[in-house]
């Protein structure tokens, strides 16, 4: 037994929407068994762009039962069916959460009648149900509104199940077949045809806008991944994906690299870590008449050759804090405290060392120096090889002078010709510089080191 459901909502983002109408046809395969439609009061404003698309408006539903008035007739009807609708992730989801915030767990099974279109009436230039219908002749009366949707559906799914020779729906059904978990929009070949390797991945919209930019050392295993997450975020975005493009890099740096470049050049709508492109404040160091290094910052544009940079003021102090703690600094001495005769801040305990003339500089200027090496890259010209993206080429990062020049890849046979970082610039993809990328590149060459102290360590046991 099937429920062929179609839901109306207040439009208002994923986590507000409520429904204002709900309609279910209960369905044997053949015939309709039974029904059940509703305007629901959603508590809440309905958009006037909602009102124009469902002709739903507030006064409407002003005297319709709340949810929880009719959740127990949705269950009921629903029970021990499988549920159906036009991009079924939507409805479902909407609905669970309603169920949700009444302290009910409301699980079905799902069958999507846009998967099930692509497969069974492929080439279709829109899976959407307006278009299927027309293509089908199948007349919606009453376009946006549950019952009319609804109905509609329940006749395009009737239609599928006659038409269904190769069982697809008994597969979408099978709990190990991903097809059922797969967006709606997207053809399972794009899919199947992804690579088992490194590199980005770009998760795009129907009109082929990039909403999403990610890295992963599977391309499949990590796309995939994004289907089954529960998290509203992963669901909302799923709901939209309808292509998906990749570049393979070779090594995991790499598409680190890459991606936050992506991240920053493009602004998809579900990055949020790295959108931010502009820096405000940067770290320097400096040493005084008494020798004692100090960390300071300033506006970037003031500052020549940066430790590090950061967005924000707040974010810079906040490290600066971290870094007295971590390497027992003197705030002071980090510009953390001003016009003070003793060494303290709110945030860390008083200081017992240079400042109180406890500590002599030479040792002092030690830890700031580890500290400056824990934050930045340095001012070297460093080539950092990678694997490439063949057997015969290797893939590498390059800076120069501390400052990220981009990456690359050249042929291993050439590579062995290249005897400075200087000659690796004809063979960079030439990137920006930002406080993201040093993060990255410091936490990896960090990472280098310490496996080179512990081969070091190996050879002397």
């Amino acid at each position: 037994m099937f429920s062929v459901v179609d839901i109306e909502t207040t439009g208002n983002g994923y986590k507000g929407q409520k429904i204002t109408e709900i309609s279910i046809f209960l369905f044997d395969g053949k015939h309709v068994i039974d029904e059940f439609t509703s305007l629901v009061n959603p508590e809440q404003n309905i958009p006037a762009f909602i009102t124009n698309l469902t002709g739903i408006d507030n006064a409407m539903v002003r005297n319709a039962p709340k949810f929880y008035e009719i959740a127990k007739k949705v269950a009921e009807i629903t029970q021990d069916t499988i549920f159906v609708a036009h991009n079924v992730n939507f409805d479902y989801n909407i609905i669970q959460d309603e169920f949700k915030s009444l302290g009910f767990d409301f699980k079905r099974k799902k069958l999507c009648t846009v998967r099930l279109s692509r497969k069974i009436i492929p080439g279709l230039k829109s899976y959407s149900l307006g278009n299927i219908c027309s293509a089908e002749n199948i007349p919606i009366n009453g376009r946006h509104r549950a019952k009319g949707d609804a109905e509609a559906t329940t006749e395009l799914f009737r239609r599928l199940v006659k038409r269904d020779n190769d069982f697809t729906i008994n597969s979408f059904l099978n709990p190990r077949s991903r097809q059922a978990t797969l967006p709606a929009l997207l053809d399972k070949k794009i899919v199947d045809d992804l690579p088992e390797t490194h590199g980005v991945y770009y998760f795009k919209n129907a009109a082929k806008e990039v909403i999403y930019v990610g890295k992963a050392n599977n391309i499949k295993q990590r796309v995939i991944s994004h289907f089954y997450d529960k998290k509203k975020k992963e669901q909302n975005m799923c709901l939209e994906i309808a292509h998906i493009s990749f570049t393979i890099t070779g090594s995991e740096l790499l598409a680190l690299l890459l991606e936050s470049s992506e991240i920053k050049k493009v602004f998809p709508k579900y990055n949020r870590a790295q959108r931010r492109s502009s820096e405000a404040v940067g770290l320097f160091s400096y040493e005084d008449q008494k020798g004692i290094l100090h960390l300071a910052y300033n506006r970037l544009k003031l500052i020549p050759t940066p430790i590090t940079k950061y967005y924000t003021v707040s974010e810079c102090r906040n490290h600066l804090e971290y870094l007295c703690k971590e390497f027992e600094l003197c705030p002071k001495y980090c510009h953390l405290q001003t016009n003070v005769t003793t060494c303290f801040h709110y945030q860390i305990k008083e200081c017992k060392g240079i400042c109180c003339d406890e500590e002599n500089a030479e040792n002092y200027n030690i830890r700031v120096i580890d500290a400056i090496k824990s934050v930045g890259i340095g001012a070297e010209n460093i080539v950092i090889k990678e694997q490439g993206r063949t057997e015969n080429e290797i893939g590498f990062a390059l800076i120069l002078e501390g400052i990220y020049r981009g990456f690359g890849y050249v042929e291993l046979q050439q590579s062995e010709q290249l005897t400075t970082p200087d000659e690796y610039q004809f063979f960079v993809n030439p990137q920006k510089d930002n406080r993201d990328i040093q993060r990255i590149l410091a936490s990896h060459l960090r990472k280098l080191e310490k496996l080179k102290n512990d081969e070091n360590e190996k050879i002397r046991i």
